[in-house]
């Protein structure tokens, strides 16, 4: 063999080589990676589902301080309600002949309702009077 083939034995020697090195740390290093990045995404998803869990938390408790201020607020309102029926509930004792008035006020108003008045037994006049004679035919 001559200089120049060995060194160009030499040279392909060292290209297998580094080859050969090279392809075992691939075989070796994918497998490894494979599993650090499966890690990684472990990782990631676990933070995704804090994330919601804690988003969901402060939903629930948006929504309970919600409803404790609209039930405040529908007792305040039922207390105003109250104030103003005792006001008027107030107002309208000894007051026998304004409210025959508001009655009668509201018997001529002519809007198509019907009100049956009681007799003396208790039992309602039933339809008396509600047909005219004339749009009245047997």
């Amino acid at each position: 063999m001559t200089e120049e083939s060995k060194e160009i034995w030499g040279w392909i020697y060292r290209v297998l080589g580094t080859i050969l090195i090279l392809s075992s740390l691939m075989l070796w290093g994918c497998p490894n990676y494979r599993v650090y990045q499966q890690n990684l995404e472990g990782e990631a998803e676990l933070a995704r589902a804090t994330q919601n869990r804690q988003i969901e938390i402060q939903e629930a408790q948006a929504k309970a301080e919600a409803a404790e201020y609209l039930s405040k607020a529908e007792i305040e309102r039922a207390k105003g309600v109250a104030e103003a029926n005792r006001i008027i509930g107030e107002s309208l004792k000894g007051n026998e002949s304004y409210l025959r008035y508001l009655w009668i006020e509201k018997l001529d108003d002519d809007s198509g309702t019907i009100i049956y008045v009681p007799t003396e037994a208790g039992l309602p006049i039933l339809e008396a009077g509600r047909f005219n004679k004339e749009s009245f035919q047997p």
